[in-house]
């Protein structure tokens, strides 16, 4: 069998679950407002800029750019980059920026062109990653064009962070380019749209993707953020984008912006107008059997990094309510690594990363809520891979234009509507506890409640790092009593529809593996996969009567599987 038939087969017995169930009561008081649902799940990111106008990629940024009531912004790598726009994993380019054979600058703005009509058709907005270093702007540019490839270990970066990961060998030719790029989006969409996006300088500059100095960066920053403020005061320029340790480079950045020599106009400080980072897991191969899944997940990692990365803004008083954007918050780090290679990656392609970001994503609103900060984003880094076998285990949203679980969680998370109220479940993992030790041998069966002016929404899920751990965690289905009281204004009855992600719901991959795997569907399979990988309804809508300015509900979430319920009138 391949490595990927394998890892289909252990995760299958793993997350079979046993006919046991625990019982669960949930509570959601309508009438305790905890704070602002905003649309952190709105934010998408990607290595591959030159996939988005692909056939499947304007598929998939069409369904994204409907996400939402708001704006959807998504942000790709790679922007300047040198070359000719052709598609290559975790690389891509756009040959904005040559010269000519005396130095002058030469400007093209065709295929960044290309890829911000695609978002902006949709409806989505730009979130602008300025970078990487452009071939005639590098300080050292030979070898410039990367390859990637993956093996049981990582990267070889000696082959991938080359040219365009090094600093400009002219910072007036760099400000100069920012300032073209702003002005030509200027010209193209107007001063107004343009104020609506963000532009983020590069991406984790403390890690590969920066052959520099902090102080380099700085400097890149400050040339950056100098150009994007020139061409329209009003923009939103920030960054520094570090990973999920680069506590150290993000502390020195922040110092800089707020008390640093500008390497531009030499005054004191920088413009910052919201502050990136990036929060992934950690998860842990396991040792393949019949008993447990190929992979424990790391939201315990997840949890700490965006705890941390609050910790240092918080030491900057001047910054301490600046947006927050974490433009990367995923699992673990690397989406272009397949099934094929990485067996534990299977998990891409079914419920359970579903119902970690569900998970994840409360646990970011409530520490935002502790710690009084102000979180505006957390990008799932996650697009697709055109021309890849179908359920490759990419981290993807879809899969030659079938949609993935991943994308139904976002869906729902989409059609929530207004303030988050008060949540209590009995099979709740407190946040201390996952920050702790993550959800490791019980499972956190919890919920996420928005009341908006004639609706509840309810987002509910059982999710477990180690998913099914074996034969010492028999109980998985989770028996689930939800109360939703004080429902002051509502009619005598209510309308319920229970929107639902698991093994047989909103699930295109199962699906596919029920129609035999296949890598070559008739046109009649292919709209079949169509359908079922759009959200699902468990069950028909149903009138309930209101007890006591109650609604009672009871439903059996099985292990890694979504519930959105809303209750309107």
């Amino acid at each position: 069998m391949r490595a990927i038939e394998i890892a289909v087969a252990l995760y299958l017995a793993a997350t079979a679950g046993a006919s046991a169930q625990s019982r669960v009561s949930i509570l959601v008081d309508a009438a305790a407002q905890v704070g602002a649902y905003k649309p952190i799940y709105a934010y998408f990111s990607y290595d591959e800029p030159n996939y988005t106008y692909s056939p499947n990629g304007r598929k998939l940024v069409g369904e994204l750019g409907g996400l939402g009531a708001g704006p959807v912004y998504i942000r790709a790598h790679f922007m300047l980059v040198t070359g000719d726009g052709t598609a290559k994993f975790k690389l891509g380019s756009t040959n904005a920026y040559t010269e000519d054979a005396s130095g002058k600058p030469v400007y093209d703005w065709t295929i960044i062109d290309r890829i911000f009509d695609t978002y902006l058709e949709a409806g989505a907005k730009p979130f602008v990653e300025v970078g990487f270093m452009p071939k005639a702007l590098s300080s050292k540019p030979e070898p410039y064009d990367g390859v990637w490839s993956t093996f049981p270990g990582g990267i070889e970066r000696s082959h991938y962070y080359i040219g365009w990961t090094y600093p400009p060998k002219d910072y007036a030719k760099w400000g100069e380019l920012v300032y073209q790029w702003v002005r030509h989006e200027m010209e193209r969409h107007g001063a107004d749209e343009v104020a609506g996006w963000y532009w983020e300088i590069w991406n984790e500059a403390d890690g590969g993707y920066w052959h520099g100095t902090p102080q380099e960066y700085d400097k890149l920053y400050d040339y950056a953020a100098d150009a994007v403020k020139r061409a329209l005061p009003r923009a939103r320029v920030g960054g520094p984008a570090i990973t999920g340790g680069g506590w150290p480079f993000l502390r020195q950045f922040l110092e800089h912006c707020a008390n640093g020599a500008n390497g531009v106009t030499g005054k004191t400080g920088a413009p910052l107008d919201f502050i990136t980072y990036h929060a992934k897991g950690n998860p842990v191969r396991t040792a393949p059997s019949a008993s447990a899944p190929p992979i424990t997940l790391g939201i315990a990692n997840h949890a700490r990094a965006v705890l941390t990365g609050f910790h240092v803004v918080e030491e900057f008083p001047k910054f301490r309510n600046l947006p927050i954007v974490l433009t990367e918050s995923d699992p673990e780090s690397c989406a272009a690594c397949s099934a094929r290679v990485y067996s534990q990656n299977i998990y891409h392609n079914g419920p359970l990363y579903a119902s970690y970001t569900a998970a994840i994503m409360k646990r970011i609103f409530e520490l935002a809520d502790r710690e009084k900060t102000n979180i505006e984003g957390m990008a799932t880094d996650a697009f697709l891979f055109e021309g890849q076998p179908y359920f490759e285990g990419f981290r993807s949203l879809a899969t030659n234009g079938i949609d993935k679980p991943m994308l139904n969680l976002l869906r729902m998370a989409g059609m929530m509507r207004g303030e988050r109220v008060k949540v209590e479940s009995s099979g709740s993992v407190p946040l201390d506890r996952i920050l702790a030790n993550g959800v490791r041998g019980e499972a956190d069966v919890d919920a996420l409640a928005v009341r908006g002016e004639r609706t509840i929404s309810v987002l509910a899920w059982n999710y477990r790092d180690d998913t099914a751990g074996g034969a010492d965690t028999a109980l998985t289905d989770a028996h689930v009593a939800l109360r939703v009281a004080h429902l002051a204004g509502a009619a005598s009855r209510v309308l319920v529809r229970q929107y639902r992600i698991d093994e047989t719901h909103s699930n295109a991959w199962a699906f596919w593996k029920k129609m035999g795997s296949p890598q070559n569907p008739t046109p009649e399979q292919y709209a079949q996969l169509e359908a079922a990988g759009q959200l699902q309804e468990l069950g028909s809508p149903h009138w309930v009567a209101l007890d006591g300015g109650e609604v009672k509900l009871d439903m059996v979430l099985p292990l890694a599987a979504v519930s959105l319920v809303q209750i309107s009138w």
